[in-house]
């Protein structure tokens, strides 16, 4: 903004504006100020281009006659500051509008409007501006003359609508009521850069108070950034606090809150499954979700493997129906956070984030034998019948993503999470009765993907774990091709001429 006779002015991005004390941008003002009023007329001593003209035509906001003052916004009657509102320079403000200067129209590039200095107060730039010692510093004026006219000249950005957006904020130094004019996010940001400028600390707590009370698009928001580092810092906190935060971890911690509901605490648990597994897969930051999700996986799998540990070696006393109702407890506990295990692989695998999780499951000898023992037991065929299913789920997933490369194992991991879980297949095959078709689907699965495995082996493991597979054969050997061709293979290379040293 630029006021006198073509002066300039600015403000500078990335600090925070200070509106106290002496105001630099003054410095290059010049208000021509006439006090010669003879016959009570207006006069100009400013040279002013043919497209002057009154602002009846800007309707930005409508004047309202029960919100204005008795001398009313652009009265030439009684006005005592002749002000001229025209394009001069680029914005003050980011834009993303790609429209020049050449885009303004003409007709509304250069406005003359009446008003009053006692109420031009009400902006502290244009109450240094009107104030004695600017007076005598820009315009020796005779103090005593009270039939004085100030002419000013004031420049705006050439951004479509400026013209309209400083008038609007003009006309509101003539009433309280900015709830009117202040009515959707789109007129706050166009008056608050023009408040800014002019100073004036009404203008700029309505529109700041709005904004901070109602939502925001996302491009409003690109706006409001830009507009934040001119604020104070009392009255950017609110708006700061909303699209900031000083916890850096905090995206991490939403994550894991969010996960956490979806799995323990939402009603509706599979639409909250599907909306944060989209959340996931969207998020910025994949090594975020990874430990996010490791966390999780953690978690569970500990509640699981204490959960089994109590039921398979129990180590309290009490009478029987004590003891059966925290055995179901734990049974029951098991088979919930396996379910939520089966999830997190999910995801895990989904995000090719699961190395962790491969690594912890094929290191669980302890875990594997408490759930050998369990299932031993025929108590929890009654209680939770489908805990084999999630368990072997899991194993599934985790030893698919390593036999089709999506997790790359170490020969050290390929080897354990075979060695380890291969017992509890054969178990469950052999002796969970009746065996589902989804059963027997996740058993055929399994046994396929272990040999697989087995056969990125060195010869002398792989000869160790097959041995351990013939119960993957059946009545019909033509039903357990795969089993076939994992032997024929170690067949192969174990017949194979030795190499040469190299």
């Amino acid at each position: 903004m630029t006021a006198g006779g073509g002066g300039g002015g600015g403000v500078t991005s990335g600090k925070k504006r200070q509106r106290s004390g002496s105001y630099s941008r003054l410095s290059s003002t010049i208000g021509i100020i006439d006090s010669s009023r003879p016959d009570n007329t207006l006069t100009e001593r400013t040279q002013k281009t043919s497209g002057i003209r009154r602002t009846a035509s800007h309707t930005f906001i409508a004047p309202s006659s029960s919100a204005a003052v008795s001398r009313g916004f652009n009265d030439s009657a009684t006005a005592d500051v002749v002000l001229r509102l025209f394009v001069d320079q680029l914005p003050l403000f980011d834009t993303n509008d790609s429209e020049s200067i050449s885009a303004v129209d003409s007709d509304q590039s250069d406005v003359q409007i009446y008003l009053h200095s006692d109420v031009l107060c009400r902006s502290k730039y244009f109450a240094t501006l009107l104030s004695d010692r600017w007076q005598k510093e820009s315009n020796d004026v005779d103090s005593g003359n009270s039939s004085r006219i100030f002419r000013l000249n004031l420049g705006v950005p050439a951004t479509p609508g400026s013209i309209d957006h400083h008038l609007a904020v003009l006309q509101l130094l003539y009433t309280n009521d900015f709830s009117t004019t202040i009515h959707n996010v789109s007129v706050a940001l166009c008056l608050l850069p023009v408040a800014l400028e002019l100073i004036f600390e009404d203008c700029i707590k309505a529109c700041v108070r709005f904004l901070e009370a109602v939502p925001w698009a996302e491009d409003e928001e690109r706006k409001i950034l830009s507009i934040v580092p001119l604020l104070s810092k009392e009255e950017s906190q609110e708006l700061l606090a909303r699209v900031s935060i000083d916890k850096i971890d905090s995206s991490e911690q939403m994550l894991h809150g969010l996960i956490l509901s979806a799995l323990h605490n939402h009603p509706n648990m599979a639409f909250a499954k599907a909306f944060v597994a989209k959340l996931l897969r969207d998020f910025s930051s994949k090594e975020a979700a990874k430990r996010v999700l490791d966390g999780a996986f953690q978690s569970s799998l500990k509640i699981v493997k204490e959960s089994l540990e109590e039921y398979s070696s129990p180590d309290f006393r009490g009478d029987h129906n004590e003891i059966e109702a925290i055995q179901r407890l734990n049974l029951h506990t098991a088979m919930t956070n396996g379910r939520h295990l089966v999830w997190l692989v999910e995801r895990m695998i989904e995000l090719r984030v699961a190395d962790t999780a491969v690594q912890e499951w094929s290191n669980q000898a302890a875990f594997t034998a408490d759930l050998l023992r369990a299932l031993r037991d025929d108590a929890w065929r009654n209680i939770v019948p489908g805990l084999p299913a999630v368990v072997l789920r899991c194993t599934c997933k985790l030893s698919n993503a390593v036999a089709t490369g999506t997790i790359l194992a170490t020969r050290q991991v390929r080897m354990k999470i075979v060695k380890d879980w291969l017992p509890v297949l054969i178990l469950c095959k052999d002796y969970v009765t009746p065996m589902t078709p989804s059963h027997k689907t996740i058993y055929v699965e399994l046994e396929d993907t272990f040999l697989r495995i087995i056969s990125t082996l060195p010869l002398s493991d792989a000869q160790e774990l097959l041995q351990q597979c013939l119960s993957f054969s059946t009545r019909n050997v033509e039903d357990c091709p795969h089993l076939i061709s994992a032997f024929t293979t170690w067949f192969r290379r174990a017949n194979r001429f030795p190499l040469p040293d190299m």
